[in-house]
């Protein structure tokens, strides 16, 4: 995956995103272990490393500078997106990686072990489920169903005056209209990722007070 170095260092830089040469390292060799286990553990539609790296990885770096500060949980992570990249740019921060698949969990503890990411916690648990010790400052997600869903699922996970973190393409219209009583968006990043011509966003919602 050294081939991919240049690209990576280039788009990150695009994005304001400081990358270190661990940093650049750790995430190569995610997207190793991230083909290596595909064709076995189904983490993606996508096959190819290259693709991986721009609509993966890279997307998931356009997120790093918006999602706050304090405890984060990654919910339905699935391949370790975008906890895990967010987990190599933010080494002190604690991260949560939670999905229902069993396979998907296996390949995040494989990944968390290999890099070393010691400040990653990998839980195999639904969502509604799933009660963590501490609430959480920060609650992402990138391929959760909708932003209703998401919220409704995982609101219990989140401390007082915490965010939701939901990275959508188009604007969802549709989804904010129907968000549930006393939540409220707080911002709208729209995501400059590039190699990427769709729209992205990140949504930040909190609690209305």
């Amino acid at each position: 995956m050294e081939q991919f170095r240049p690209r990576l260092s280039e788009a990150a830089a695009q994005m304001s995103v400081v990358l270190s040469e661990q940093q650049q390292s750790q995430l190569l060799e995610y997207l190793a272990l991230f083909d290596r286990w595909n064709s076995a553990y189904n983490l993606s539609a996508i096959r190819d490393p290259e693709q991986m790296l721009e609509r993966h990885i890279i997307d998931s770096l356009s997120v790093v500078n918006f999602c706050g500060e304090g405890p984060l949980i990654d919910v339905g992570s699935g391949g370790g997106l975008p906890g895990i990249p967010l987990a190599i740019m933010h080494p002190q921060r604690p991260i949560t990686l939670l999905d229902s698949n069993g396979k998907k969990t296996r390949f995040l503890f494989q990944v968390a072990s290999t890099l070393p990411l010691p400040n990653v916690t990998v839980v195999n648990e639904r969502v509604e489920s799933f009660v963590p010790e501490q609430p959480f400052a920060g609650v992402v997600s990138r391929a959760f169903a909708s932003i209703d869903d998401m919220v409704a699922g995982s609101e219990h996970m989140l401390a007082p005056g915490g965010r939701f973190y939901a990275m959508k393409g188009k604007l969802p219209e549709d989804e904010l209209s129907a968000l549930p009583k006393g939540i409220k968006v707080e911002q709208v990043h729209r995501l400059t990722v590039p190699g990427c011509d769709a729209e992205r966003h990140l949504i930040q919602l909190c609690r209305a007070q």
